[in-house]
This record gives structure tokens, C-alpha cells and sequence, in this order.
């Protein structure tokens, strides 16, 4: 019901000004850039609540910037205690008890991608993360299909021949993405996709030659 909600909110919270602005100004389409919404709402009510639709997006981005780098920086704890990657990349700082080498990774690698443009970086994210979803489809099918008795915290109700056509769906959706890709995006995915399968086999490397320090590693049992 959680989940629910939040999708709701989340849905309106979009919504609701695309409709105002569609509704209320009449503006030709190749003029909606990054940054529209403001111009529009400066031409709806004047330049005070252009400065809060701005504000608004400023405390918006910090908000989402910071939510995505505790998130990406907890992944890297995560999977340093799985041992995936060296120890060091759980190190907690002593006074926060946070990530702080997962939080400095971040921050270079957020720093290294903003010379190019919004649109890029947002279709790169979409890029990867379409890899990624194709990914977990394959897993989950292959999954169902070699290990259908294992322990699970919750088991989908469906048979694999409509399991598969339930991810053909969106599955289409995600490659249609990535078909529609420009160049610099195609780049920048290739380049971070193939980085990370060498730094994959690397880490093992790593771990063969006893480089640096691994955890062990935990598997959780439902």
C-alpha cells in the first residue's frame, strides 16, 4: 500500500504542472527545454513564481543528488561486505558512522560526468539502467527456470510461459531507449559497461593474488 502511494504522489506530483503549463500557455513545443517550466510560470503569474519554481527545482536537485549518493555509497558498503570489493571501500567514518570512501567515489564520478550536457547524463542513467533492468529480467527468468523450489521471500504466481511474456513488455519499452540513443551516449554506456566487466575480472585478479583484503562474504537465507 506503501508502494501504492508513493507511485500515486509521485504520478501527480508530474502531472499537475504539465497540465498547467500545457493548459494555460500556448507555446510551440521545440521551445520546451530544461528549464521551461520557470519561463512558464513566469508567464502565468509573473517573475515570483518563477523564482519559486526555481528555488523549487534548486532544493529539489539537492535533495535528489543527496538521496542517490547515500544510495550509491551504501551500495559500495554493500558490496565490499559481500566481497565483491577490497575492505576499504567499507570504511565508516568514526564521528558520522557513514561511507565516506563510497561518498568520495561518488562525488569524483559525479564530477567527471558533468562537462556533458542534461540530456546526455539523463540518458546515459536511462541506458544503464535499461541494461540493468534486461539484466535482472534474464536472471529472474533463468532463475525460475534452473532453481524453481528455491527459498524465495515471495514467489510471483504465474507459470514461466507468462513470466516471460510479462517481462517481453517492458522489455521492449527498455530497448526501445537504447535504440533511440545518440552517440555520446552510446560512448559513455559502452565505456562504463566495459569498465565494469574488466573491473570485475580485475577484483578477481585482485582477490587470486591476495592484493588486498576481502570480506568472505554473507549469503541471507529466507
Amino acid at each position: 500500500m506503501a508502494l501504492l502511494v508513493a507511485v500515486i504522489f509521485t504520478c501527480v506530483s508530474y502531472l499537475i504542472p504539465l497540465f498547467a503549463v500545457t493548459g494555460a500557455v500556448s507555446v510551440d513545443q521545440s521551445k520546451w527545454e530544461p528549464g521551461f517550466h520557470a519561463t512558464a510560470a513566469e508567464m502565468i503569474a509573473g517573475k515570483w513564481l518563477k523564482y519559486w519554481v526555481e528555488v523549487g527545482a534548486v532544493l529539489s536537485g539537492i535533495g535528489l543528488y543527496e538521496a542517490q549518493l547515500s544510495s550509491s555509497a551504501y551500495q559500495l558498503l554493500g558490496m565490499a561486505d559481500l566481497g565483491f570489493v577490497p575492505n576499504f571501500f567499507a570504511i565508516r567514518s568514526k564521528r558520522f558512522n557513514t561511507p565516506w570512501v563510497g561518498i568520495l567515489l561518488s562525488t569524483l564520478i559525479t564530477i567527471g560526468v558533468s562537462y556533458m550536457t542534461f540530456t546526455d547524463i539523463i540518458s546515459s542513467a536511462n541506458f544503464l539502467y535499461s541494461l540493468g533492468m534486461l539484466l535482472e529480467f534474464a536472471s529472474f527468468i533463468w532463475l525460475r527456470k534452473k532453481l524453481p523450489e528455491l527459498k524465495r521471500p515471495y514467489r510471483i504466481p504465474m507459470r514461466l510461459p507468462g513470466l516471460i511474456v510479462m517481462c517481453l513488455v517492458p522489455s521492449a519499452f527498455l530497448v526501445l531507449i537504447m535504440a533511440i540513443a545518440t552517440k555520446t551516449v552510446y560512448l559513455v554506456s559502452g565505456l562504463m559497461t566495459v569498465g565494469a566487466i574488466g573491473f570485475y575480472f580485475l577484483m578477481n585478479f585482485c582477490k587470486t593474488e591476495k592484493w588486498f583484503k576481502f570480506s568472505s562474504g554473507e549469503v541471507i537465507e529466507y
